[in-house]
């Protein structure tokens, strides 16, 4: 299994409880790679803006124009990056009762449904896949690619330590039981 993805997962909560949004990146079939992050709002009161930055140098996952985490090309360090094969996006509901909420303690209320997402203002700007070319035609060319984009600017480091500070309960590169080594892209997305 060779699939790459990128993810943005709504963890379950309990009516009152902060909600929980999980975010990871799969390459090479490799996952692993989660970061949990209470949200500072209410995502069922009102629509917000979740967005990826995602190009040749990084990836970064945005709530309303806040940087929440950065995964950055390290392929010099021997970490696959999601860039050689074409992606699609999906959008679902599916039920993760036995990890997803408190380590599973808590269980969806099935008597809840029907459950219900929704979308407005859908927009994706991207290159389209092709066939012939193992790599975007355009690579190097689009606005995601030029030199403003490889980074974050200094006020988008300074949001997304205060996402980390404040925010963040759960974060791979800091877990030390599942692993005892850190990975190697950790320190190059600034999260150790």
């Amino acid at each position: 299994n060779e699939h790459d993805e990128i993810d943005f997962e709504f963890l379950g909560n309990r009516t009152g409880q902060p909600a929980i949004l999980q975010t990871n990146v799969f390459t090479g079939g490799k996952g692993n790679r989660e970061q949990r992050i209470y949200l500072w709002f209410d995502p069922s009161k009102a629509y917000h803006t979740y967005s990826i930055l995602w190009n040749m140098y990084q990836i970064v996952f945005f709530v309303d124009n806040i940087p929440i985490r950065t995964f950055k090309n390290a392929k010099d360090l021997g970490v696959r990056f999601p860039f050689n094969q074409p992606m699609k996006l999906y959008s679902s509901l599916w039920n993760a009762d036995d990890w997803a909420t408190r380590g599973g303690l808590e269980k969806t209320n099935w008597a809840n449904a029907p459950f219900v997402a929704s979308y407005k203002g859908f927009h994706i700007d991207g290159c389209q896949a092709s066939v012939e070319a193992k790599y975007c035609a355009t690579q190097g060319r689009m606005w995601w690619d030029q030199k403003e984009f490889r980074d974050l600017d200094a006020e988008q480091w300074r949001r997304l330590k205060w996402v980390r500070m404040k925010w963040t309960i759960y974060n791979y590169c800091t877990d030390r039981t599942r692993f005892p080594v850190m990975p190697a892209e950790c320190k190059r997305d600034r999260d150790a």
